[in-house]
């Protein structure tokens, strides 16, 4: 008998290719988006947040066996914390309870190699803290200081280092729900397709995110990934980020085991 999980940002990308590789292996999915999706909703609002919240719990009756969030924004604008962090944290809080209802509940969300990458301390310090105003305002200042290439960076560490700190506690392994991220190099998306248009960009994407096995990932294999975060099989492994990146970490950080 199939499972019942959500999917965020399901309409396009890693989100479309997880649903579609979901469905085939018989699982129930409820997809999450701004358009063609079960659920419409705007995560970058409160509104918006409540929305995926409600319409995920009423379409499964109260109970979810997974959560897969690829929803994400890459712009150097507010939007990128507002969505990236904020967004899919309030998601995922809002999904808790219905989690630990079910029997083997899973969790995966899609972190990123610029996680590892210069950011914006000010920002990432207000996303732990849980402060989206003064996230907002921190992320206005890096803009203003033409820094706000590093809001992408900064969004995906503090969701990293969030999922790492709770997956331990009480309301997530506590209740048995298996809490883990995916981190992918650069894959051909929607989102990148302006970055392979332009030579000098390829060239810094590169540079920044070298891939020596078999380079640019297309999404079906992050969505491999994530599907068997979220599966039963994947019984012990909590806080972890598991970096699909055709080597890009290993290559940036050296064989230290961090």
């Amino acid at each position: 008998m199939g499972r019942t999980i959500a999917v965020s940002g399901s309409a396009s990308g890693i989100g479309r290719a997880v649903a579609a590789l979901l469905r085939e292996r018989g699982d129930e999915v409820i997809g999450v988006d701004l358009r063609d999706a079960d659920v419409l909703a705007d995560l970058s609002t409160p509104e918006g947040r409540a929305r995926a919240v409600e319409g995920v719990l009423e379409r499964s009756g109260g109970t979810l066996d997974g959560v897969v969030a690829c929803a994400g924004v890459a712009g150097a604008t507010t939007l990128t914390v507002k969505v990236n962090f904020f967004g899919l944290v309030a998601m995922l809080e809002g999904l808790r309870p219905a989690l630990a209802r079910a029997g083997k509940p899973r969790v995966a969300v899609v972190g990123s190699i610029s996680g590892t990458q210069p950011l914006d301390e000010a920002v990432l310090r207000a996303c732990l803290d849980g402060d989206e105003e003064a996230a907002l305002a921190a992320a206005d200042a890096a803009m203003e200081k033409g820094a706000g290439l590093r809001l992408y960076p900064s969004s995906k560490s503090a969701l990293a280092q969030w999922m790492r700190r709770v997956a331990v506690g009480p309301q997530w392994a506590g209740e048995g729900i298996a809490l883990n991220a995916i981190a992918p190099g650069v894959v051909r998306t929607a989102m990148t397709e302006a970055l392979f248009a332009d030579e000098a960009m390829v060239k810094v994407m590169d540079e920044a995110v070298p891939m020596p096995l078999n380079g640019y990932a297309d999404p079906e294999v992050i969505a491999a990934a994530l599907c068997w975060l979220v599966s039963p099989e994947n019984s012990h492994m909590a806080g972890q980020i598991i970096y699909v990146d055709g080597g890009a970490e290993a290559t940036l950080r050296g064989p230290e085991v961090f």
